[in-house]
């Protein structure tokens, strides 16, 4: 095996992995060269969409913002650690594509170092940041570090990508070693951290100064960063063997949390699989389901990696020719959908969590999924969509992947006669209507029986709650049973194709 190229100096590029701890790009960096930097691009090709959007009160900022922050106080940590001074992240406010470039061409690196992002536009991005690399005489290197196992990493016996859950999960487990569990030793390599250069400001602007404002992020009390990171797994192992039984109800704490810190790479996959699969192998039902959940997490990032036409388009073609609702009635019920107004009270009170928090109990995604594309009709892209916007763990393969689940247009998804009823799911897993009155306050009054379908409630305990339907609360927009038939009608064209 051929000895990897030394360099004097090299540049390490933050994206999805917001931490200096076990971070494959940045041990790699450390280790090649003799004296690294360390930037980070709040890239207006990202940020510009949104702000023309008018969403200037973004989350996923602000939870970058706030652990970028976290961030540079880890290099200055280990910077002084190793009795370096000066030592910190490097923060640009541009285009990456011109950013990255210019930034190596002053500082003279001979390589940039980065973790892979499989997303159509960030191949993109790195395609055109390596060929100007390349034209000044730099390299562009990129490692696995958001996935345990990427791209064709596990495949089919006909050496094929897996486009099934089950038979996935089994190669995974199967491939598994404790060497793709193995944290990278960063910390051994951190004497090549360089100072930061003279003339770059201190610390990260500002989030006036990129355009953006605070939102109710630390209201929330939402963790960020690594130490947030660090905090949640803690409290989430703690309880993680009871995962399997309280994850599918939304008024109890059930799931981790951790999926922000996932997308944005404040914490590492491989300690939270080790972890998991540690406790799995000890019998451990909770941590089995989670660990199932984070085979899922690399099962729709490889299938994004491999059959990028999912993006844009059904994963199975044939479902392209589902006609669905368009026009003003259409665009009235979308808008009823997304403002929490169908008149079913888990789903309106799931899109109110959404709006108000950014996050979306697990459930109660697939709930208002399956609401969307096959009770109202409505192209599941435009629910895709408004997730990608509101989403703080916004993650476009796990987006993706979960969307054409619900719409059964996607790889292993639920069958297109699965259609979920609003009442029952709301019944079971949300039975005394905690999670309901939490988020629709006008239902509080009503007894915990009549909170599923308030439209079917006695006329006395209707007054009693000082409840009136279609004043204080909508009537639902269509009839389940009817919608159901509908959508067996609609999804025919796939059954005769």
């Amino acid at each position: 095996m051929s000895t990897p190229t030394p360099y004097n100096t090299g540049l390490m590029w933050f994206r999805r992995d917001l931490r200096a701890e076990d971070n494959a790009a940045l041990y790699h960096a450390l280790k090649r060269c003799h004296k690294v930097w360390c930037v980070f691009v709040f890239d207006t090709a990202i940020l510009q969409p949104l702000r023309d959007r008018g969403l200037r009160a973004d989350r996923r900022v602000e939870f970058i913002h706030e652990s970028l922050i976290d961030l540079d106080e880890q290099l200055r940590a280990l910077g002084r650690s190793n009795g370096a001074e000066g030592v910190g992240l490097i923060v640009r406010h541009g285009a990456a594509t011109e950013e990255i470039p210019r930034l190596a061409a002053q500082l003279g690196v001979q390589a940039v170092f980065a973790n892979h992002d499989d997303e159509p536009q960030a191949k993109a991005r790195d395609a055109q940041v390596l060929g100007a690399l390349a034209h000044a005489g730099a390299v562009l290197h990129t490692y696995k570090d958001h996935v345990v196992f990427e791209r064709h990493e596990v495949l089919t016996q006909n050496a094929r990508p897996f486009t099934v859950f089950t038979p996935y999960k089994n190669a995974w487990l199967k491939a598994l070693t404790d060497y793709h569990l193995k944290a990278y030793p960063v910390e051994r390599y951190a004497p090549a951290l360089a100072p930061c250069p003279a003339h770059t400001p201190p610390g990260v602007p500002t989030l006036e100064s990129l355009g953006f404002q605070a939102t109710n992020l630390r209201a929330l009390k939402v963790r960020t960063g690594s130490r947030g990171a660090r905090a949640l797994f803690e409290d989430f192992v703690a309880r993680i063997d009871q995962y399997h039984q309280a994850r599918d109800f939304p008024a109890i704490k059930g799931p981790s949390y951790l999926s922000v810190h996932l997308r944005f790479g404040t914490v590492s996959i491989r300690a939270l699989a080790g972890v998991a699969y540690a406790m799995h192998l000890q019998g451990l039902a909770g941590a089995s389901t989670w660990l199932s959940e984070l085979v899922w997490r690399d099962f729709y990032h490889q299938i994004l990696a491999n059959f990028p036409h999912a993006v844009s388009g059904a994963f199975k073609p044939e479902y392209d020719a589902i006609h669905w609702e368009r026009g003003k009635h259409a665009d009235a019920l979308f808008a009823a959908w997304c403002e929490g107004r169908t008149g079913y009270p888990l789903v309106d009170a799931a899109m109110h969590q959404i709006n108000q928090t950014g996050y979306m109990h697990n459930r109660l995604r697939m709930v208002v999924a399956s609401f969307l594309t096959k009770d109202l009709g409505i192209d599941w892209r435009r629910g895709e969509a408004y997730f990608a916007d509101h989403l703080i763990d916004f993650d476009l393969a796990a987006n993706n992947g979960g969307w054409q689940w619900a719409a059964s247009s996607g790889c292993d998804a639920q069958p297109y006669f699965r259609i979920f009823n609003p009442v029952s799911q709301s019944e079971k897993f949300d039975p005394h209507g905690k999670f309901i009155r939490r988020y629709l306050p006008a239902l509080a009054g009503l007894p915990s029986h009549a909170l599923h379908a308030p439209w079917l409630a006695k006329p006395v305990e209707l007054e009693s709650a000082g409840l009136v339907i279609g004043r204080d609360y909508p009537a639902p927009v269509v009839d389940h049973a009817v919608a159901r038939a509908q959508t067996l009608e609609r999804y025919a064209v796939v059954k005769k194709g």
